[in-house]
């Protein structure tokens, strides 16, 4: 490979490479708005409850049994 060969990039990740450029607190942003949604901590009881109150499915959920 010549010395003088670039890598290929997408348009859209010079997009984001010229984006992170002009505001380099944007990561940092990013993560604090995942936080506010996503991030949260978990109700170890809750999920206990959750797991233990979750209805089997059956092997093939479109079959409609005759009674």
């Amino acid at each position: 490979m010549p010395l003088f060969w670039k890598p290929y990039q997408s348009d859209a990740t010079q997009f984001i490479n010229e984006l992170k450029s002009k505001k380099p607190t944007l990561e940092s942003e990013q993560l604090a708005g995942r936080s506010l949604l996503w991030d949260r901590p978990q109700d170890a009881d809750a999920a206990a409850a959750y797991r233990t109150a979750k209805v089997p499915q059956t092997a093939y959920v479109y079959f409609a049994q005759k009674k």
